[in-house]
């Protein structure tokens, strides 16, 4: 019988802390039901000591999800350890994770600790979590350019102290797969109670070996794969969730383990984190990019229609793409529309959203004939489900583009409770028209990322944009789709503004973790 591989989920934690990745309690909440749909064993929800707003959101989190464990992350000290404790109480399933630097650099330039004072703190961490659960895990912060001696020793300690599983972090995606495979070994060969634990990994991406690592890891008896949706994290990201999954379902022959992922979620829950957060997926991004498991080459075309394994190893719809068919159109009634939101996960957070939603429904189906899932996630999405917390609201948008002419934009935008009008020019329509937007917001936000990618296929296909904004070292991320590109890059500029604007707090704490 082969081992459980447990899938750690970060997305909501690490994820969080990639720069204007931000979300707010009930995207939070989104992204963990899909998580539990996805059967993920365990969701680190957040860091419950780094805010009030990311403590009410794990004591959200916890008080609903029942098929996964949720986890909140805490420093080695007693202040955060009790209030992640406080923030799981409610949990069916809970963990504590607490984490301290290992590594000679990180104790003496960041911490100011002697390795002993290190270790005393860790032990003394885990006697605190033991108050409020059994299932505690610990992290040596930057592992991988830890002394091996003394990492030996720390972790022995910890495991003695009631550590259930032990994460081994290469926080700044130093090490080379085969250097972190034979750390793990190493370790689990050294440390005399080490089958006391279950083995973690948790890889970042710095060197584009996340996965590689995890994989490496994995093959010399990690037990636990710490990773996001997407690969979304801090800096280039961590493990992707996605590809450790499938390279171990695909892999059986090489990997003595398996997990219990439902892998027909994997393309829904990257939609559905690629849509709130902003971040766009790119196409050759592997398992969930559009191109995943396409083929152009003539040779390639000619060999899959003739056997479909000589060129593919996995089945697209084993990991959810085709899997959303069409459901809904411009006949459909409210109820059903409510319904397959509910099939989705989606839960509107009021009886106005919801009209308001349904309302959005229906004018995208007077411009577009078929109604895709992709097309409610996206439409959901818009911060205009929430008019009432808006600033900033686009009235109209009239924009001139022609050959030889310098292209022309009238935007009218409510700020408050009131219009202004403006007409400017610019090098294309979406340049005088984000002109135009600034000229009323006044905001002094840098527009540092404008991307564009279509929803579904066709010519009716609703544009998706993403507008990345940053004032005065906040960074955000607008969305906003439609038909037309024009607008939807209007409302993605606008849905950025509004999250500048915003006073309410979005979870992003930034501070350093495992």
């Amino acid at each position: 019988m082969k081992d459980s591989l447990i899938i750690f989920d970060t997305t909501l934690r690490d994820g969080e802390q990639s720069p204007g990745a931000s979300m707010t309690r009930d995207e939070k909440m989104r992204i963990a039901r899909q998580l539990e749909k996805l059967r993920v064993d365990v969701i680190e929800a957040g860091f419950p000591a780094s805010s009030n707003g990311d403590f009410l959101a794990v004591q959200a989190i916890a008080n609903s999800i029942k098929d996964s464990t949720v986890c909140g992350l805490s420093r080695a000290n007693e202040k955060d350890i009790r209030r992640a404790g406080d923030a799981l109480k409610a949990a069916k399933s809970a963990r504590i994770h607490t984490f301290i630097a290992a590594s000679p650099i990180h104790m003496e330039m960041k911490l100011r600790m002697s390795p002993d004072q290190v270790l005393e703190q860790a032990v003394q961490a885990i006697a605190w979590a033991r108050e409020y659960t059994d299932n505690i895990e610990f992290s040596p912060e930057d592992a991988g350019r830890s002394e091996p001696d003394f990492l030996c020793r720390l972790i022995e300690a910890v495991i003695k102290a009631g550590a259930t599983t032990i994460n081994v972090p290469d926080t700044v995606g130093y090490t080379m797969p085969w250097q972190f495979g034979a750390l793990i070994r190493s370790l689990r060969e050294r440390i005399p109670n080490s089958d006391k634990v279950i083995w973690s990994v948790h890889c970042h991406n710095d060197l584009g070996l996340a996965v590689a690592n995890s994989l490496c890891a994995v093959a010399n008896g990690a037990r636990q794969v710490e990773c996001t949706i997407n690969g979304l994290g801090e800096r280039a990201g961590n493990a992707s969730l996605e590809e450790i999954v499938m390279a171990v379902r695909t892999r059986q022959d090489v990997f003595d383990c398996e997990t219990r992922i439902d892998a027909t979620q994997i393309v829904p829950a990257s939609k559905l984190v690629s849509g709130i957060t902003g971040f766009p997926v790119q196409p050759n991004k592997a398992i969930v990019g559009a191109n995943a498991f396409a083929h152009e080459s003539g040779i390639h075309q000619d060999g899959v229609l003739k056997h479909r394994e000589t060129y593919e190893i996995m089945r697209a719809e084993d990991v959810g793409w085709g899997a959303n068919s069409i459901k809904l159109g411009k006949l459909s009634g409210r109820n059903a529309f409510k319904t397959r939101l509910q099939e989705l996960g989606i839960e509107l957070a009021s009886e106005e959203a919801l009209n308001h939603a349904f309302a959005k429904f229906k004018e995208l189906a007077d411009k577009k004939r078929d109604i895709f899932d992709e097309d409610l996630q996206a439409l959901v999405s818009d911060e205009a489900l929430t008019p009432e917390l808006e600033h900033y609201k686009l009235v109209s948008l009239k924009t001139v583009s022609e050959t030889g002419e310098t292209p022309f934009a009238r935007v009218t935008l409510a700020a408050g409770h009131q219009e202004q009008i403006v007409e400017t020019t610019g090098d294309g329509p979406v340049d005088a028209t984000f002109k135009g937007l600034e000229q009323i917001a006044g905001s002094g936000a840098k527009l540092v990322l404008y991307s564009v990618n279509n929803i579904t296929s066709g010519t009716d296909s609703q544009g998706e944009v993403t507008v990345r904004l940053e004032h005065d070292g906040r960074i955000v991320n607008g969305l906003g789709a439609d038909t037309d590109i024009i607008v939807a890059s209007a409302k993605a500029y606008v849905n950025a503004l509004n999250k500048l604007h915003s006073k309410r707090e979005r979870l992003n704490p930034q501070m350093e973790g495992a």
